[in-house]
């Protein structure tokens, strides 16, 4: 029996959708991931999880990589948005509306919800939903990490194990960490917000087939935004993990946080 690339079976699915696709407005490059069932969720509670279970999704689009500084930089200029040169937590890279050239490829920091939210608006992408976001992470078989389920020790994403002195990195590095869809650093370098308000029992809401995001936070999630993916201030190996979730206050500008984009197909 012959066996099809991902290439092939993307053009006989999805003729008109072709799998890497370049946004004008900002260069970023984005995956067609395709629709379909994949397995959420973990058998570690402390993740949330609980069982993996099955969760169908149309498909969708999600960036390669995270936005960058240089990208970030456009969309400052071309809106007079305010530059990422303040942090609530962990040093900010821009000073006024610069920043070190020799990080114009790694991911933009000290970024809120809204000010990722309005990147996005301006850019004509969205933020992805943390299903698709973990879709993109996992592909479709439940593994633990974007390359498969071992830590192996930090050595394929950007973590306190594998920090230098520049703490982020450029965003095509650790190219042996990619995802099945050849997205690049879902686990590591920054954390990303999702669009989605945080649910602590998400999964739970999730194995009952409810997919749509709660339209407003809980009291008791104290009006948080999701992250998901883990930093490169991060070292346990489950902050790592594709079901790992977390939250904070969508006005917080942390050195850790990041976005990427996505697209509706």
């Amino acid at each position: 029996m012959m066996s099809l690339s991902l290439d092939q079976i993307f053009a006989m699915t999805y003729p008109d959708a072709p799998p890497i696709i370049e946004n004008p407005v900002d260069g970023t490059l984005l995956a067609l991931i395709p629709g379909g069932t994949f397995l959420a969720g973990c058998d570690d509670e402390d993740a949330g999880g609980g069982d993996p279970f099955p969760v169908t999704l149309p498909a969708y689009y999600l960036a390669l990589h995270p936005v960058t500084n240089a990208q970030y930089l456009r969309f400052v200029q071309a809106t007079g948005h305010r530059p990422p040169d303040t942090g609530d937590y962990g040093d900010p890279v821009w000073t006024g509306a610069s920043f070190p050239p020799d990080r114009a490829d790694h991911p933009v920091v000290c970024v809120s919800w809204d000010d990722a939210q309005a990147y996005c608006q301006w850019a004509g992408l969205r933020l992805p939903s943390e299903l698709e976001w973990e879709q993109g992470a996992r592909g479709v078989d439940g593994r633990v990490y974007p390359w498969g389920d071992d830590w192996e020790n930090g050595q394929r994403c950007r973590c306190d194990e594998t920090t230098g002195s520049e703490q982020t990195c450029g965003v095509w590095g650790y190219p042996d960490g990619c995802s099945p869809w050849g997205l690049y650093q879902m686990s590591g370098n920054v954390d990303e917000w999702c669009a989605d308000w945080y649910d602590q029992d998400a999964y739970t809401r999730y194995k009952g087939g409810i997919l749509t995001p709660p339209a407003s936070s809980s009291e008791e999630d104290a009006g948080a935004r999701v992250l998901r993916g883990g930093s490169w201030n991060d070292g346990l190996g489950g902050d790592f993990r594709g079901a790992s979730r977390n939250g904070r206050g969508p006005a917080g500008r942390g050195g850790y946080n990041g976005f990427r984009g996505a697209g509706t197909l």
